[in-house]
């Protein structure tokens, strides 16, 4: 049996989704701004075609045991507001990465990322019984990276000329991480920036 299966996560505001093809005109319309691209690995998407090809290319990940994607649903409305992906996926010793995170800029800065990360990680030490949760960004993403630091995970290092964004720089990546350990203490602060 595979470590990382198919579930939902539910929370207060945010509803992750295994991603799927009812997802597809959702994620088309979430993902029309430019800016969302600029420092992210994944390939823009600009049509409804290349958000199937997306859902398709997470399908097939999880297939490999390499990804399991999520359509990032607003609970009240049913609207997709982005994608994130549990990534690097190894079941010894049980790590796992938070990643491939975008939200349509309407839901930046809402809370719909804190709580989707706090479902994430909830779920990847309480239900999965992981070891290790990574997390990564391009180091020119500042405002990702404090929102990383915000919920309490620590900066692990940085590899230079580590991938090429999608604006064609070969990137620095930032490496954060939360350990098994480090949960509780996470958790709680987690539970007070969503109050």
């Amino acid at each position: 049996m595979p470590w990382v299966e198919p579930v939902t996560l539910r929370g207060t505001y945010v509803r992750l989704e295994p991603l799927g093809e009812r997802h597809v005109e959702g994620l088309f319309a979430a993902a029309r701004a430019p800016k969302i691209w600029r420092l992210l690995v994944a390939r823009r998407i600009e049509s409804v075609d290349d958000a199937r090809e997306y859902v398709r290319r997470m399908r097939e990940l999880f297939d490999l045991k390499q990804a399991l994607g999520f359509a990032t649903v607003i609970a009240s409305t049913g609207e997709v507001a982005g994608s994130t992906c549990f990534l690097d996926i190894q079941q010894y010793p049980r790590g796992i990465e938070i990643g491939g995170t975008w939200l349509s800029p309407v839901h930046q800065r809402t809370g719909v990322n804190t709580e989707a990360k706090f479902l994430m990680l909830r779920h990847a030490f309480e239900a999965l019984k992981a070891n290790r949760v990574c997390l990564k960004t391009d180091a020119r993403n500042l405002q990702s990276r404090k929102a990383i630091e915000r919920i309490g995970a620590r900066q692990e290092g940085v590899l230079r000329k580590h991938v090429v964004a999608a604006d064609g720089v070969l990137r620095d990546s930032v490496y954060f991480s939360v350990i098994a350990e480090e949960w509780p203490e996470v958790k709680v602060r987690f539970e007070k920036l969503m109050r």
